[in-house]
């Protein structure tokens, strides 16, 4: 099996990036709606926010799997973090999921000075929920009829981690 590489995005990562969040089994895992404009990756990629960092997943090369990370500007916010993540529907069970979460929650541990991540999943993403699980991620809250999918009212978890403070 092929080695996973995590790397930061650039503005050529959009082609890609479109064509996976384009395809309706992550459609259905996210937020993010059909029909999306490569412009709308190519503007994110070349333009991004302060506070953001997005990452890629690569077997062999070719990105499999994306990860954005947005550090609250807010003061009294500043030590929490928010992600959402994608991967390809072709590279499931392949290790990208699990290397674009130890990528970041190094960089919130050790150069951020990040102490909370924060998500939201699909309550009935159980490989989803069961990977944020393995790093330390909880269930901190359940929002019901959350966000429509295949125009159904669907259920999200919120989840947090944080990071242990010696005190």
């Amino acid at each position: 099996m092929s080695q996973v590489t995590v790397r930061h995005a650039t503005p050529e990562d959009a082609a890609v990036l479109t064509r996976i969040y384009s395809q309706p089994e992550t459609q259905a895992g996210t937020l993010h709606l059909p029909y999306q404009s490569p412009s709308l990756w190519q503007e994110r990629l070349a333009n991004p926010r302060p506070h953001i960092t997005m990452l890629v997943a690569c077997i062999d090369g070719q990105v499999v799997g994306q990860l954005t990370l947005e550090v609250m500007a807010v003061a009294r916010r500043r030590h929490c973090a928010t992600i959402g993540m994608s991967v390809d529907p072709a590279f499931h069970r392949r290790g990208v999921g699990k290397a674009l979460m130890a990528a970041m929650v190094d960089l919130c541990d050790n150069w951020l000075q990040v102490t909370r991540i924060e998500l939201t999943v699909f309550a009935d993403n159980h490989q989803a929920i069961g990977l944020y699980q393995q790093f330390g991620f909880e269930i901190e809250g359940t929002a019901r009829g959350f966000a429509v999918r295949d125009g159904q009212m669907i259920d999200t978890h919120y989840m947090g981690r944080l990071k242990e403070i010696a005190r």
